[in-house]
């Protein structure tokens, strides 16, 4: 009989408020009950890792019983998961500290004959997947009074989402490249108190998830029948496989949902607290090198020409990388991301788009964006995406006029009001207060859009009340940041009064040539008022 210790199946580890700690085969009925609230010891980068590895692990589990409907009791949930892992009697797979290292333990693979691990780690955020610049950002191994959970948490995160480390530390081959992560956009259910916040409901975005894929099985196995997936009796729990040295597992071993691992991982116990040791491999655990990311996973998008899944870097989830993500058509958007069939078209979810910024070994923040989204636009992704394309890009437009308004006028205050002497310097100090209104334009710009969209079926005046009312917004806040850098701007104090009244001038005539609507009361009421 094998040693083993802390099985997520039988030992209450894991906290869900508000309930009390339970075992994973018990939250997974809570979250079916939509009875969790929040994971309070979760770290904000783990949310999206810990919610794919929770829906795929019963999303297989499911598909492996070949039932549909979801169990809402504990021991409905522990049976189907040991159906994935029939040959450990022991639940090996399920502890975290399994002494027998020939053995998996949860989401670690078995240690071959002739490894050695020897990179001791005494923290959970150390094995954790961040990588910090000088100790500055978020400090290392500080977690010393962790519990088993974060050690779980930790394993999820580094397992399913760690990208290349360096030499024979490979990552998942579920991003596009080692230098890359894996990225999240889906809809979700909003919490029921969604007016205070945006953040989805734990219970009814697992649900959702795991119907939609459950649902659409055949229908994404055959759409990825050139990678190889087998239909039954493919591998989903990469961890329990052994993994000799130089050996990789071909996709066509897998089953469509596999839940990856990337790196040689062993828990133990020292002196009554977990510790951890970790190694290197020759190779990548899995052999797709050539599919860019691009395996069927149901929350990465795909370009549609380049077919590799979509790469972050250092950007966000700004209004122009959304657009081109949801309504360029350059992109075939995820499972996921799009409305699922049983779903009533009425009420508001969220799109939650959420990834790791990464470059080469470094990450530059965990980025994570949560959209409401009215349930009429969601169905509109798809059928009617040009149309939105369209209202986004005019948008867009309209936010770039206002960006060019304020930057000749704030280089004409830098010039001294000489437009003739303006220098590529001068360019570079309008950049915090272009910067100021582009944040500005992110925080109106979907809800606007959505309004923009709607009024279309209202008809033409509509639609223009719409328009004005976007632009009229961006004036405002136009006028503010140019009013509040205009200080910041050097200038010689005696060309001062001359520049900062000429960069008036031109701020108001560039944005008058371009949206002479927003000056057609000003003037009516200026003739009013020169008449009586």
């Amino acid at each position: 009989m094998t040693e083993c210790a802390l099985n997520l199946l039988t030992t209450p580890l894991l906290h869900a408020l508000p309930n009390e700690p339970v075992t994973l085969p018990g939250l997974l009925a809570l979250l079916i009950r939509d009875e969790v609230e929040s994971y309070p010891a979760l770290r904000p980068h783990q949310v999206p890792a810990w919610h794919m590895f929770l829906v795929q692990l019963a999303a297989l589990a499911l598909h492996r019983a070949g039932v549909s409907n979801m169990p809402d009791t504990e021991a409905a949930w522990a049976q189907a998961l040991r159906g994935l892992t029939p040959e450990f009697a022991d639940d090996e797979p399920w502890c975290l500290v399994v002494k027998d290292k020939s053995k998996p333990a949860f989401m670690q693979p078995p240690v071959p004959e002739g490894i050695s691990l020897g990179n001791y780690t005494a923290t959970p955020d150390a094995l954790d997947l961040l990588i910090n610049s000088r100790n500055h950002d978020l400090k290392q191994a500080v977690a010393l009074q962790a519990e088993a959970q974060d050690w779980v948490f930790a394993l999820v995160s580094l397992q399913t989402s760690e990208g290349f480390g360096g030499a024979k530390n490979y990552g998942i081959v579920r991003m596009n490249g080692g230098s890359s992560s894996r990225p999240m956009l889906s809809l979700a259910p909003l919490a029921k108190d969604h007016a205070k916040s945006n953040e989805p409901s734990p219970g009814s975005w697992f649900r959702r998830d795991v119907s939609t894929m459950v649902a659409t099985r055949a229908e994404e196995g055959a759409k990825y029948g050139h990678v190889g997936y087998p239909q039954q009796g493919g591998l989903g729990l990469v961890w329990i496989a052994p993994w000799p040295e130089g050996e990789q597992l071909p996709l066509q071993a897998l089953d469509l949902w596999f839940i990856e691992i990337c790196r040689r991982v062993r828990l133990s116990m020292q002196q009554g607290c977990i510790a951890c040791v970790r190694g290197t491999s020759s190779t990548p655990r899995i052999e797709a090198k050539n599919m860019n990311g691009a395996l069927g996973d149901p929350w990465a998008p795909v370009h549609k020409t380049a077919n590799k899944s979509f790469t972050l870097s250092s950007g966000n989830f700004d209004y122009s990388k959304l657009v081109e993500l949801l309504f360029s058509g350059d992109w075939n958007l995820p499972l996921l991301a799009r409305p699922a069939s049983f779903e009533a078209e009425g009420g508001t979810v969220a799109l939650v788009a959420q990834a790791l910024s990464r470059g080469n070994s470094k990450t530059e923040g965990f980025k994570s964006r949560i959209l409401p989204i009215g349930g009429r636009i969601s169905r509109a992704l798809g059928p009617r995406r040009q149309e939105l394309h369209e209202l986004a890009k005019k948008q867009m437009e309209e936010i770039s006029r206002f960006d060019a308004a304020l930057r000749l006028a704030l280089t004409l205050v830098a010039a001294g009001g000489d437009a003739d002497k303006r220098r590529k310097e001068h360019y570079a100090l309008t950049d915090g207060a272009r910067t100021t209104l582009d944040h500005a334009a992110d925080a109106i710009f979907f809800e606007r859009l959505w309004a923009r969209f709607e009024a279309q079926e209202a008809g033409r005046k509509a639609l223009q009340s719409e328009d004005l009312r976007f632009v009229s917004e961006l004036h405002r806040k136009a006028e503010e940041i140019f009013e509040a850098a205009l200080p910041s701007i050097p200038c010689a104090r005696l060309f001062r009064p001359r520049a900062e009244a000429r960069a008036r001038s031109a701020f108001r005539s560039s944005i008058q040539r371009a949206f002479p609507e927003l000056f057609c009361d000003r003037e009516s009421e200026n003739l009013s008022h020169a008449n009586a």
